[in-house]
């Protein structure tokens, strides 16, 4: 019989701990990532340039690379920059956005990626997907996944805590995103992959029912851990279906619409999830997201994100055009804008308020 295996893109080295970062200079060398230490570091404005005056000495040559903002031409500057200076790696230092447009540098100039998410505000630290703003609004573009991750329990405190909560909405919508795959494949055929399904629904399903909160170790572990699963649930998958749904689409739909207000990430993820639950008739379901969602501090009405309920309709009914192609269950009721109206009046009801 033959042996049939197949190889899963994904980290060489995840280090998720409490002083991760004090060994960067040692995991560069020990994982025969850069052992002379010619490496380019991106760093953001913010958490990034704090960063560089504590590991500058300890990385004497290392070059580093202020980035500003998510932008498809902030990455492909960045790439310029970088081209010819016969680096080793490139490490990215800094939150969502740095990591996306270093992973687009690094893909571009052909080095090997190493993270260094200090926030936890998606699963873009580890997926094989750069988000990036362009003329157009947003893309998504293939890259490839970092051969390193390392989330410092220490630097994750220091960030503001509605990254944490991003996180969590982020991580929590896999659940939502799956059963819209399933879905898809009852009523289109389309394939689900089995091995993807289950990392991205262990990873939501982890941070659902973990009952520790924010300020807690432990918990903050699963949310990396979780976060880390999805990314890789992507790369097995080829794309971003184990990870985004309906709820995804939502969230898209109101980064476009209001640009100016728009939410988190993960907020808007959450509370798509939520209500995409309802939608499917998986009440119980929905009411455990809500309850998971209000524990931890994020919203689950438009309202509390500061929309009213006739702009969360204009959301939903917009949300279909910003993934055409994607099958999920908006697609699949094809709802007016009073029955989506209804139906969130009803969501409303359903989680008590």
């Amino acid at each position: 019989m033959p042996v049939l295996t197949r190889l899963i893109p994904s980290p060489v080295v995840v280090d998720i701990r409490r002083g991760a970062l004090d060994d960067l200079s040692a995991l560069l060398a020990d994982q025969r990532i850069s052992s002379n230490g010619k490496i380019a570091v991106a760093i953001s404005g913010g958490s990034g340039l704090k960063l560089r005056d504590h590991f500058a000495p300890e990385l004497p040559g290392a070059d580093w690379y202020p980035v500003s903002g998510g932008t498809i031409d902030e990455a492909v500057k960045l790439a310029d920059a970088m081209r010819g200076k016969r680096y080793d790696a490139v490490v990215a230092l800094g939150g969502g956005k740095i990591i996306d447009v270093t992973k687009y540098a690094a893909a571009r100039v052909g080095l090997p990626l190493v993270a260094i998410a200090t926030n936890l505000s998606h699963d873009g630290i580890c997926s094989p997907i750069s988000t990036l703003d362009n003329d157009n609004g947003r893309g998504s573009y293939g890259v490839p996944t970092p051969i390193a991750l390392v989330i410092d329990l220490d630097v994750i405190r220091d960030a503001p805590v509605r990254y944490v909560r991003s996180g969590i909405g982020d991580a929590i919508s896999n659940l939502s995103a799956i059963a819209d795959w399933e879905l898809s494949h009852r009523e289109t055929g389309e394939p689900v992959d089995g091995l993807a399904a289950a990392m991205a629904r262990s990873a939501g399903e982890a941070v659902l029912r973990h009952p520790g909160g924010v300020g807690d170790d432990d918990f903050l572990v699963t949310l990396s851990e979780g976060l880390v699963m999805s990314g890789i649930a992507m790369s097995i998958s080829g794309d971003s279906r184990p990870s985004s749904g309906a709820c995804h689409e939502i969230s898209h739909a109101f980064d476009l619409l209001f640009p100016a207000r728009a939410a988190s990430h993960g907020e808007q993820c959450g509370l798509g999830a939520a209500f995409a639950m309802h939608l499917r008739g998986d009440r119980d379901a929905s009411a455990l997201m809500v309850e998971t969602l209000r524990r931890h501090g994020l919203p689950v009405l438009s309202e509390e994100m500061g929309f009213t309920a006739d702009e969360f309709v204009r959301a939903v009914s917009f949300a279909p055009q910003t993934r055409p192609g994607r099958f999920t269950i908006l697609e699949h009721l094809d709802l007016s804008d009073d029955e989506i109206r209804d139906a969130y009046a009803d969501y409303a009801k359903s989680i008590g308020s």
